[in-house]
């Protein structure tokens, strides 16, 4: 068990470019809600709190991706100097923020669901952009469809690990 925990601690990093580009395809989702949230800032009226959501929400999923850049976020094999701690209590503390905010953004999006999305003289004050309340209510949704089918495909794996394991004799 021990050389198994061994070898999970030594696991290969990815090369270098690989990194970069996966985390330029994890900011993308975080940069659209910024660029979403601040374009129509002011079009929910309904729930003024969702283009806010948005905005915070990607600033913050940036700020965790540029902190795991840093390189007090890798420390050197068996060290955990004074600037790693920092770092780490900074990444958990942003870390707790966002999914707090998570859930905020979740009574916000969903409480309102489905509103009204032409803004004429009758609806001024209950409407919310179509392109805004949307894209909130699905990056929120697609986050939980996400977490559904790792869950289940980890389920699947560990069933599948339960079985190989009862079908060898030899264990």
């Amino acid at each position: 068990m021990s050389a198994l925990i061994q070898r999970v601690k030594k696991a290969p990093k990815p090369p270098q470019h690989v990194q970069l580009c996966s985390k330029a395809v994890v900011s993308i989702l975080p940069v659209a809600q910024i660029a979403i949230g601040a374009a129509y800032l002011n079009e929910c009226p309904r729930e003024h709190y969702i283009p806010i959501y948005l905005v915070v929400m990607g600033s913050f999923s940036l700020l965790l991706t540029l902190l795991s850049c840093l390189p007090c976020a890798q420390p050197k094999e068996g060290s955990t100097n004074f600037l790693h701690r920092l770092c780490t209590g900074w990444n958990s503390l942003v870390s707790a923020f966002v999914f707090c905010w998570f859930i905020a953004g979740n009574v916000w999006v969903y409480r309102i669901y489905e509103p009204i999305y032409v803004n004429n003289a009758t609806t001024a004050d209950i409407y919310c952009h179509k392109t805004v309340y949307l894209f909130a209510f699905w990056t929120i949704t697609l986050f939980y469809i996400l977490l559904m089918a790792f869950l289940v495909g980890g389920f699947c794996v560990l069933f599948c690990f339960l079985l190989c394991g009862r079908a060898d004799p030899d264990d």
